[in-house]
């Protein structure tokens, strides 16, 4: 059994742990919150075993396997140093920190403490991202030439809300302009020049962000996020000899297909009933059973390369916290 700690009990954390009951193996073994009231509703409503008021007690959690940090992003360097150097493993939420002096921390931390660190970045582990990656290294669409992603929702205003506050990490792109950098990132590696622009709302952060970025053999990437509508959110890789489209949400897809001059158009289904946490969770236990300290498809460096990615986009938009 891997007994789970959930560290940050909002929104998200109420879906990551609806799938962890869902995953064999896995039980809930401790929750914490800045707060008494919504420590103990959480920690009753999914049955933990230990529940605690704030997230400094955690780390007084007996048999405590690995955490699962869903914070705000301003939290998470903090929380997650923390915990490492209590020699806890962690899997902390997207975006791993506000910047790469952060992230740097946290890697440098995991890596001298010799302790599990994984970015939660669950998109990395959906059947359809896995497939799509697969095709693309068997050279099912030639070499890539152009990617486009795009992901966007009409958010409900609210100038305290994590959105659209720029004191918790607000915008557009840290939130969900990531998801489409990290499918660029993925499919074409690093960029040689990257150009962005962003509108700003009347608390200041990116309510919308378009980016292009290119690559030393000539590819391109053309991306968006935006808060304000919503889009198709299709991830759509185009290769010299075909095309793979994931469809919306591209990010946590359950459907994509390849396309190839003079073929019949294939589909690849992988039908689920949860949100999708699972596959990261599973993953996760996999590589502590192992007694892996970082993940082998998305190791630390991974994570570096994209937060550096980020911070060049936020200088060229001209988005800061």
């Amino acid at each position: 059994m891997t007994r789970w700690g959930i560290l940050g009990l909002g929104r998200i954390a109420h879906k990551f742990v609806q799938d962890l009951l869902t995953v064999e193996g896995a039980v809930l073994h401790a929750v914490a919150a800045s707060d008494q009231e919504r420590a103990n509703e959480f920690g009753q409503q999914y049955g933990a075993t230990h529940i605690y008021s704030s997230y400094e007690d955690l780390l007084t959690c007996p048999d405590l396997d690995v955490v699962y940090i869903a914070t705000r992003h301003v939290q998470h360097r903090d929380n997650t140093v923390m915990l490492l150097n209590a020699g806890i493993p962690v899997l902390c939420e997207k975006p791993f920190g506000m910047d790469a002096g952060q992230v740097n921390q946290m890697v440098t931390t995991a890596r001298s403490k010799n302790v599990f660190l994984m970015e939660a970045l669950w998109s990395r582990f959906m059947p359809t991202i896995l497939k799509a990656y697969d095709l693309i290294q068997a050279g099912a669409i030639g070499r890539v030439r152009m990617v486009r992603a795009d992901f966007g929702f009409p958010a409900p205003f609210n100038p305290d809300g994590r959105l659209f506050n720029k004191e918790l990490g607000g915008g557009s792109l840290l939130d969900i302009g990531i998801y489409p950098l990290f499918l660029s990132y993925l499919m074409l590696g690093k960029p040689t020049k990257i150009r962005a622009a962003a509108t700003f709302g009347s608390t200041g952060v990116d309510e919308q962000c378009g980016m292009t970025l290119t690559y030393a053999d000539g590819a391109i990437a053309v991306l968006d996020s935006t808060l304000l509508v919503k889009t198709d959110g299709v991830g759509v890789i185009y290769g010299e000899t075909g095309t793979i489209r994931i469809r919306g949400r591209f990010h946590e897809s359950q459907a994509m297909t390849l396309e190839r001059e003079g073929e019949e158009v294939e589909v690849f289904s992988a039908d689920r009933q949860t949100f999708g946490y699972e596959y990261e969770i599973r993953h996760v236990m996999q590589c502590l059973s192992e007694g892996l300290t970082e993940s082998p498809l998305w190791p630390l460096d991974n994570s570096l390369d994209l937060i550096n990615i980020l911070d060049a986009v936020r200088a060229e938009a001209g988005i800061t916290y």
